[in-house]
């Protein structure tokens, strides 16, 4: 199976899943986004393909989509997706794509969707709390 992860090796929860992929097993095709950029249509791809909006992967806490405007009503999914070009940081991360589809990976254990093996159980992930339990079930909400 390919795994791509489009990684931040800045945020915890990006390293979390780039954990669960490789003690999965798999060798992912890491893309560091924040130092490589985005390409706008292959950005539009990944987002088609997981069903999602810019405005949903959007930033809005931390990154400057509040001074570039973005969070404003009637802001277009164009002007998000050339802003989201411009400033790699307002994209939420990670965003994995597998053979068996792409995901926000946020929750850390939405990546286990699309994953054909899981790490072995137990498994929790850096800051402790529990991701797959001793029976290798999925923690909800993790």
């Amino acid at each position: 199976m390919q795994v791509t992860i489009y990684h931040n090796p800045a945020c915890s929860k990006s390293r979390d899943v780039l954990r669960v992929i490789e003690a999965a097993g798999y060798t992912p095709k890491i893309v560091q986004y924040m130092r490589e950029g985005w390409n706008r249509d292959e950005l539009r791809t990944l987002l088609d393909e997981a069903g999602l909006s810019p405005r949903d992967v959007m930033r809005r806490e931390r990154g400057p989509a509040m001074e570039l405007g973005l969070l404003e009503e009637g802001v277009t999914d164009d002007r998000i997706l050339d802003q989201m070009v411009a400033h790699p940081v307002i994209v939420e991360r990670p965003i994995v794509r597998t053979d068996r589809g792409t995901r926000l990976c946020r929750p850390v254990g939405t990546v286990l969707e699309i994953l054909d093996k899981w790490p072995e159980g137990p498994f929790s992930r850096s800051n402790g709390k529990l991701l797959i339990d001793a029976q290798g079930l999925p923690v909800p909400g993790v």
